[in-house]
Order: structure tokens, then C-alpha cells, then sequence
């Protein structure tokens, strides 16, 4: 049997997937926690891939990393980092992207030239606010590499100089995804002094070696690793719905949309993957339960004894600012809250307001890429609550199916793996892991869920 590793350094926690190359099937897990916060010393990451893939590793015949995407590995001369990296749902850098957006020319011209307009989450707005918040530290800067690049080059046989994909490199800011090229004079305005970035390297190509010998593959972004472990076909749109939202759809041609609305990422393949992306996802049920003192198991269960509506409580779930709308400085607001109101519909209220987020998103990729979804695939820890899969059909209004359970970054790593181990010109197909779909909602469900799209939508534009 030829097996194949699949590591995805996420937000929370390293998770390594050992696969059969041939027809994908698992055959060993393991995974390690990461340091809260939206800063991290990087080298946490690192202990992380050894706790839970060096176990694994010996036994690949291939490795691939994915890895959360935009955050900032500032490293020096020396390759040691400058300071803590900072993570993509950290919203201090909001004000240096937008400010990098007006020295582009503004939101259009920026989408232009690097596929996707500048905001907080993106490395260039990082580096930006290290040069005006940390100059002695940005001074030092060496290097700028994205998580996924450090994690892939603490895989390689020492030595092995940094890389990355066109996906992930699209992430930062300072990449034009829509010709494959670097932009190292758009990362020097940022930094304010030239820094190198890493090589990019094909998705279906051999980076590098391990330490033993083993295959690496290029590795790529979470969300382009997540494309790549359900297999996204054209017509499917996967929705995620983890620390952050994301809805996203394969498409052959780049999208530059000024709004900046929609990410138009490159996927780990040679098309092209835009996406509209939300902060706060399943965050907001952790938040409820917490302040419920319930499990997710009976904040599931009290969610559904209350009506459509919640008894008239809408929430605007923007706890930490928010990406779709775009609100850095947003926070979490409650309208409707009366002495009727029930622990129910205070948990029912999260669902839906956390369904309705992601409604907004799907219609807006929608009406930028002219995507007409045949069906939603739902993915993510958030999708084993059975509130959420009663309620997601009628409020994203789309047929829904759920793949079966599994690390599906991680298990796109491990496809691209034996991609680039059989050198073919596209990724293996694996046998399909089946999909559940969910009942499609009764024409009362759909009126009662369209008047809570309505109710989220006034307090959203008001």
C-alpha cells in the first residue's frame, strides 16, 4: 500500500491525515492544538506538525501542508521570526489596508492588479501595520512567508529554501493571481524596504524532499486544500463553516471585484477559486452555548423548540468585526429582546442569524461570478449540530448536502500528495465518500425562513 500525508496547520490545531494514494481511504489520524489568540509565536506551529504528523511521517511515500491563509511570518536574516505572527482574524491591520487600498488607486485598481481588494485579513495589511506600528521589527524583516510556506519548509530536508502555490500566494496582497506573478514592489510599499518572498510551485509539482526522502508537494491554502479534499465540481458551491465562513465556487476565469465583496483567489490547481468569506461562523454557536451554560448538544435541541423568527429576536452576529459586509470595527447586536423572550429563542437566534450570514455571502458570489448553484455542500465542525442541518436548507434557500464526515483540508493536502507523487496532470480521483442530502424544506418553511432573511437584512442596512 502507498501512502500519502495530508497536514492541515489550521487556526486551532494541526491535523495529519495518513492516506492510501490509490484510493483515499484513511488509515491514520492524529492532531495537536494550537496557542489561542490572533497572534502566535510561529514556532508553535512547528511543534504542532511534529506532535501530530512526525508519528506519520516516516510512513508517506508523499507530504502536503495546507495551512489558514494571509497570516504574517515575518522572519529575519537568519530565518527566525521578528515578532509573533499575527493570524488573519486579527483586525488591528484594518486601517493599513485601507490605506494600501488608496495608494493602489482605490478598490477596483487594487482588485486589478492582485485579484482581490486589500483588507484586514491580508498579509500586505500585516506587514503595512508592522512598518508603522513596529519599525524597529519591520526593519529586520528578511522575509515574509505565509503559514502554510513555514510549516511546508519545516517539512523539508534542511537546507530547502521556501515556497509556496499560486493559491495561497494569492492570499497575501502582493501576488497578481490572475497572471501567476509576484509583486515585490507592492510588498515593498507595504514593508517599506524589499523583502524576498517564497518560490511558487505548481500545484500537481514536486517542491521539495523530507528529511528522508518522502515527496512534497507544493501544499496550498485551507480553503483551497478544502476545494481539493471534496473534490468541487463546477455547479457545486462549498460552504464552510469553521473559526471563520466560506462560501466559494471553482471557476476557470479570474475575478477582480472592486466591491470587495469577493476574494478572487487561484485555486491549488490552474483555475481559479473566488470566495466571500465572513469572521464570525461557528464561533457564534460556541458563544451562545457559553452564555446559555449549555452544551452544543442542547443548544442544538433548544434551538429547535422555539418558532421560525425566534419570537422576534434577530442578531447580528459581528462579535469581532466582520468581512461580509465589511465592518472591522463591528460588534455584536441584539434587536427584539423582550420579557417574552426564551432561552430558546436566544439559541435559535444564533442559528439563524449565523445562517443568514452565510445566505448574504452566497448571494453575493452569486451575483459577482454569475454562479447559479445547483447545490450547497456544508462542511465543518459547525454541520454535526442538528439545529443547523434542519434550519440550512430553507434559509440558504439552495438543495443542500452534507459529504460524509472527515478533515477535508487535510485530506485535500493528501490528494494533492499523490498528485505530485504519480506526476499526472491533474489530481487522482478518489471513490466518493457519499453525500447526505438534507430534506428540501416545505413551502411554509421557505415563507417563514424568507421572513427571517428580511428581518436580518433590516437590521444589517439599517
Amino acid at each position: 500500500m502507498t501512502l500519502v500525508l495530508g497536514v492541515d496547520s489550521s487556526t486551532q490545531s494541526t491535523k495529519a491525515v495518513l492516506v492510501d494514494a490509490v484510493d483515499g481511504t484513511v488509515v491514520d489520524a492524529r492532531s495537536a492544538s494550537h496557542p489561542p489568540g490572533t497572534e502566535v509565536d510561529p514556532r508553535a506551529w512547528l511543534a504542532a506538525y511534529d506532535q501530530a504528523a512526525g508519528p506519520l511521517v516516516d510512513r508517506a511515500e508523499a507530504v502536503s501542508v495546507a495551512a489558514q491563509q494571509h497570516g504574517m511570518v515575518a522572519l529575519d536574516a537568519d530565518g527566525v521570526p521578528v515578532r509573533d505572527a499575527l493570524l488573519w482574524n486579527d483586525p488591528r491591520s484594518a486601517s493599513a489596508a485601507a490605506d494600501l487600498v488608496a495608494e493602489h488607486g482605490g478598490g477596483q485598481a487594487c482588485a486589478e492588479a492582485v485579484g482581490s481588494v486589500v483588507v484586514a485579513s491580508f498579509t500586505a495589511a500585516k506587514v503595512r501595520w508592522l512598518r508603522d506600528h513596529e519599525p524597529e521589527a519591520a526593519a529586520r524583516v528578511a522575509q515574509v512567508l505565509l503559514p502554510h510556506d513555514y510549516v511546508s519548509a519545516h517539512a523539508a530536508a534542511p537546507g530547502t529554501p521556501a515556497f509556496t502555490d499560486r493559491g495561497d500566494a494569492s492570499c497575501t496582497g502582493y501576488y497578481d493571481a490572475a497572471n501567476a506573478t509576484w509583486r515585490p514592489d507592492l510588498l515593498a510599499d507595504a514593508l517599506g524596504h524589499e523583502a524576498a518572498v517564497p518560490e511558487v510551485v505548481a500545484g500537481g509539482a514536486v517542491a521539495a524532499s523530507t528529511e528522508r526522502g518522502a515527496v512534497l508537494a507544493a501544499g496550498t491554502g485551507d480553503n483551497m486544500g478544502g476545494a481539493l479534499g471534496v473534490a468541487l465540481a463546477p455547479g457545486d458551491v462549498l460552504v464552510s463553516i469553521g473559526t471563520s465562513g466560506v462560501v466559494s465556487v471553482v471557476s476557470p476565469d479570474a475575478v477582480a471585484d472592486g466591491s470587495g465583496t469577493i476574494t478572487g483567489f487561484a485555486d491549488a490547481e490552474s483555475g481559479y477559486l473566488p470566495m466571500c468569506s465572513t469572521i464570525n461562523a461557528a464561533g457564534v454557536l460556541d458563544l451562545q452555548a457559553r452564555w446559555l451554560g449549555v452544551d452544543h448538544g442542547e443548544l442544538s435541541h433548544l434551538a429547535l423548540q422555539a418558532p421560525p423568527g425566534s419570537g422576534g429576536l434577530t442578531l447580528l452576529p459581528y462579535y469581532g468585526g466582520e468581512r461580509t459586509p465589511y465592518r472591522p470595527d463591528a460588534v455584536g447586536s441584539w434587536h427584539g429582546l423582550t420579557p417574552a423572550t426564551t432561552r430558546a429563542d436566544l439559541a435559535r437566534a444564533a442559528f439563524e442569524a449565523l445562517l443568514c450570514s452565510l445566505a448574504h455571502a452566497l448571494d453575493r458570489l452569486s451575483v459577482t461570478t454569475g454562479t447559479t448553484p445547483a447545490r450547497l455542500l456544508l462542511v465543518g465542525g459547525a454541520t454535526r449540530s442538528p439545529a443547523l442541518r434542519a434550519l440550512a436548507p430553507a434559509i440558504l434557500d439552495h438543495p443542500v448536502a452534507l459529504p460524509a464526515p472527515g478533515e477535508y483540508v487535510a485530506l485535500g493536502a493528501a490528494r494533492q500528495a499523490a498528485w505530485a507523487l504519480r506526476g499526472t496532470p491533474s489530481p487522482p480521483v478518489w471513490p466518493g465518500q457519499g453525500l447526505d442530502d438534507l430534506p428540501a424544506p416545505t413551502d411554509a418553511e421557505r415563507e417563514a425562513a424568507a421572513g427571517v432573511r428580511a428581518a436580518y437584512a433590516r437590521l444589517r442596512d439599517g
